[in-house]
């Protein structure tokens, strides 16, 4: 009966949802990371029309970082996921 309220995973309908809020959360995370890196890296009063040197290494650092972090932070996070659902499985037994 409990598992006719779950949605399916390979729904058509839950595909999309799904692929829809990943291409969201991959905007919303790209958009923080340029501002970010945008306002640490380069001078509100530039002069030149195209990064310097130490602009452009400085936003390869910061987007490498930005991204290494993201990362870890999905693992850890679904490592947790993963706890939490042994954890209510163990309960419901």
């Amino acid at each position: 009966m409990a598992s006719s309220t779950i949605p399916l995973p390979n729904d058509p309908a839950n595909m999309q949802l799904v692929t829809e809020l990943e291409l969201e959360m991959m905007t919303d995370m790209y958009r923080k990371m340029s501002d970010s890196c945008q306002k640490k890296c380069i001078s509100s009063r530039y002069k030149e029309g195209e990064l310097n040197k130490g602009e452009a290494v400085c936003i390869d650092r910061c987007v490498s970082k930005y991204l290494d972090v993201h990362e870890k932070l999905g693992k850890k996070l679904t490592q947790m996921s993963a706890q939490d659902e042994q954890l209510l499985q163990k309960m419901q037994q």
